[in-house]
């Protein structure tokens, strides 16, 4: 598998919603094995990290993830920040973090190779999708990436 990174900004601040989803698409499944957030406003924030109940429908503008190498083929996992429908809260959460009202606040969550966060490759269903979640009214600028393979 080839390694893709994607680096996205989201400004949804609506406490109890997604403000982001990494999608993986039909055919592939995508092991992430890292995800970074840092604050780009002022703002306390609480997120958490998880996958959805029903994943979004209708992602406005999706955008694709990288190659790292610019010799391996395009990405086919998606990143949304907006949708006709929104995914639905995850039932659990893998990670939670509360930052701090501090610009450049931010936290790095690392899966080790032998244990990536995988998402199976049936972009219809929830378990190919993650979502950064609102736990609370959140910064207005979020800076957000995802390391992964697709």
């Amino acid at each position: 598998m080839a390694r893709y990174e994607l680096g996205i900004r989201t400004t949804v601040t609506t406490i109890a919603a997604a403000a982001a989803e990494l999608r993986a698409a039909s055919g592939n499944p995508v092991k992430v094995s890292e995800i970074g957030i840092t604050l780009g406003a002022a703002t306390a924030s609480t997120y958490g990290i998880g996958r959805p109940a029903a994943v979004g429908v209708t992602p406005t503008s999706p955008v694709t993830v990288l190659p790292c190498n610019p010799n391996e083929t395009p990405g086919t996992a998606t990143t949304a920040v907006a949708w006709g429908t929104g995914p639905t809260v995850p039932a659990q959460f893998f990670r939670r973090v509360s930052l701090p009202a501090t610009i450049g606040a931010g936290i790095t969550f690392v899966w080790p190779e032998h244990r990536f966060l995988v998402m199976p490759a049936n972009a219809a269903a929830a378990v190919a999708s993650i979502v950064l979640w609102n736990i609370t009214a959140n910064s207005a600028i979020t800076e957000l990436y995802f390391c992964l393979e697709d």
